[in-house]
This record gives structure tokens, sequence and C-alpha cells, in this order.
């Protein structure tokens, strides 16, 4: 099984990376079965997992695109250090989601396929 390894470094808003490699992690989910998803959210990408989003009706909304990705068997996971900067270490978090070390990003790193960056 290939192993596709997808690092998230943006806000869930401002910018659409974060909405373009979730865009890409569904399309590899639905057209590649034989691929692993894996998703790091590190810096400003953290706040990514933060469960409740609102947006406005007609807008995506990452906590919606998040959990689908999740749904689909992606394994996600979000920077220790990068939440308890930005104060998100309370935060509910999207389910599935999981709170993770740099020694993990490295294992995921070394062990994946291909490394993404967006």
């Amino acid at each position: 099984m290939q192993k596709i390894l997808i690092l998230i470094n943006d806000a869930p808003y401002g910018t659409e990376k974060a909405y373009n490699a979730l865009r890409l992690a569904n399309q590899l989910g639905k057209d590649h079965e034989n691929v692993e998803v894996r998703i790091f959210l590190m810096a400003d990408a953290a706040s990514c997992a933060v469960a409740g989003q609102t947006t406005p009706n007609g807008y995506y909304n990452i906590e919606r695109m998040l959990k689908f990705t999740i749904n689909k068997g992606a394994k996600v996971k979000i920077c220790g250090s990068c939440t308890d900067a930005r104060g998100l270490k309370n935060m509910p978090l999207v389910e599935g989601a999981e709170i993770s070390t740099m020694a993990e990003f490295t294992d995921w790193v070394v062990d994946s396929d291909k490394v993404l960056t967006f």
C-alpha cells in the first residue's frame, strides 16, 4: 500500500491551502483504494481540527471536509506544540484527529512514499 503524507501549515481560512490539501486527500481516498492518506497539521493549520466551526452558507467548511476525510480512512495528527502555542490544547477537536509529536511526524515522513506540503 502506498502511503501519502500531506503536511498542512496554513490556517483553515484566509488562504485556500488547507481547502486544496483536503480536496486532494478526499480525491485520493475516492479514486485510489490502495493509498493510505495521512494528514499532519502544523503551525496555524492546527486550528483546522477544532470542532464547532461555522461558516456562511455556500462557503467551504474545513471541519466538515476533515471529518469526511477521516471517515474515508485518512489518519489525522496535529502538532502538539503548535496547539499549545495557539491556546488550542483544551479545545474540542474533530473526532478522529489526535494530538501528536515531532517524533511521530518524523516517523510518518520516513515511512511515507510521498510527502506533499501545503
